[in-house]
C-alpha cells in the first residue's frame, strides 16, 4: 500500500497583477514553510537544489516562461502571445492530473538542501525579516508572487530584497517596493533607510 503525498485535490486559478501570471492554488502545502522557488527555464529545474519534476513537466508548454512555488500556490508566467482563454483549462487540468496522481512536486534533495541553512542573524536583520514575514509577505504571496530577504547593508541601511513569481517582470512591482514596502520597513526598523529589488 502506498501512502498518499496530497488529500483529494482542490484546485482554484487566481489572476495576478502581472497579466502574464496566473496563480494556481492547492489545498495543500506545496513548499516548505519559508521557502519559494524561482525557474526562469527549464534547466533550473533539473539543477541540484532546485530540481523539480513538476516545473520540467510545465515548461513542457512551449507558451510558459517562469514558474515559481511558495506556500500551496504555482504561479506560472505565460508569453506575451498567448492569451490564457487559449490555455487555461488545458494547463488548469494538467496541474490537477499532476497532483490526482500523487506526482512529487520536487526531488527529495532540493527540499533536504533548503530545509538544513541556518544561519545567525543580527537583531537588525531579524526585525527587518519579521516585518517581512509578518506585514509583506501575505499580501505578496495572495498575488502570486513572494519576497525574500536577500541582504542589509550596515554602513547606508540598504535592504535588499528578492522578488519573484509574478513579481519578477510586473509592471507595479517597483511602485509596491517603494510605496508599500520601504515606507512599512523605514518605519518600523529605524537602522532601514531604504529598500532595493534584486531580480525585478
Amino acid at each position: 500500500m502506498t501512502t498518499s503525498l496530497y488529500p483529494p485535490v482542490s484546485l482554484y486559478t487566481e489572476s495576478s497583477p502581472n497579466p502574464n501570471s496566473m496563480k494556481f492554488v492547492v489545498n495543500f502545502p506545496l513548499a516548505p514553510e519559508g521557502l519559494s522557488f524561482d525557474y526562469a527555464d527549464a534547466s533550473e529545474a533539473i539543477a541540484t537544489g532546485k530540481s523539480s519534476p513538476l516545473v520540467v513537466a510545465l515548461f513542457g508548454f512551449d507558451f510558459v516562461k517562469r514558474v515559481f512555488i511558495a506556500s500551496n500556490f504555482v504561479t506560472v508566467t505565460k508569453d506575451d502571445e498567448t492569451e490564457w482563454e487559449e490555455v487555461l483549462f488545458e494547463l488548469k487540468h494538467f496541474v490537477r492530473a499532476y497532483f490526482s496522481d500523487q506526482k512529487p512536486v520536487f526531488a527529495q534533495q532540493t527540499v533536504d538542501a533548503n530545509t538544513t541553512k541556518v544561519e545567525a542573524d543580527s537583531p537588525t536583520v531579524q526585525k527587518i525579516k519579521a516585518v517581512l514575514d509578518q506585514y509583506i509577505r501575505p499580501a505578496v504571496e495572495s498575488d502570486g508572487g513572494a519576497i525574500s530577504f536577500h541582504s542589509f547593508n550596515e554602513e547606508d541601511g540598504t535592504v535588499k530584497v528578492l522578488l519573484q513569481g509574478s513579481c519578477s517582470g510586473c509592471p507595479s512591482s517597483t511602485l509596491t517596493l517603494k510605496a508599500g514596502i520601504e515606507n512599512l520597513l523605514t518605519r518600523l526598523v529605524p537602522d532601514v533607510k531604504q529598500v532595493e529589488a534584486e531580480g525585478v
